[in-house]
């Protein structure tokens, strides 16, 4: 891995620690040529209860907590907008192209926000650890977008 890859992919490690879903805190950062243009990490939308606070958006008065429990582990968070998504999101809202861009982040994107990265233009994406579900990044290869696992510890 070359040096800059390393030291965004620390980076994008260290923004994951904002992180507000207890289950798992991941941060990604956005680059063209060899600059960092954005930044996000998962959590809930601004102004919306945080995971902890609803069931990780499984909440429901009528399901048991052990179902609600059951849900979480087998479903993951559905409340938390994932650091890829939050990245993107900035971008655009601050007018900042993101064509071309390289992706770091810290778990391997899953497919919605595989989608928003082709839509979006990124063209390479390097990842700390694969998410269990690798459609993502079959996704991001059939598209043509590079794609590495930078095996970063801290």
């Amino acid at each position: 891995m070359v040096n800059k890859d390393r030291v965004f992919m620390l980076v994008a490690l260290q923004i994951g620690e904002l992180g507000t879903c207890d289950r798992k805190q991941v941060g990604a950062v956005i680059t063209r040529n060899g600059r960092a243009i954005s930044w996000g990490y998962n959590g809930a939308p601004p102004g919306l209860p945080h995971c902890s606070e609803n069931d990780h958006g499984w909440h429901d008065p009528i399901l048991p907590p052990g179902m609600i429990a059951e849900k979480i582990k087998e479903r993951g968070c559905r409340n938390a907008t994932h650091a890829e998504a939050n990245a993107l999101a900035f971008a655009a809202r601050e007018g900042i192209s993101t064509d071309g861009a390289t992706l770091y982040v810290t778990v391997s994107p899953c497919e919605a926000c595989s989608q928003l990265l082709i839509a979006a233009g990124i063209r390479r994406v390097v990842w700390g650890e694969a998410y269990r579900d690798t459609s993502g990044t079959a996704l991001l290869r059939k598209a043509g977008v590079l794609c590495f696992d930078a095996n970063v510890s801290t």
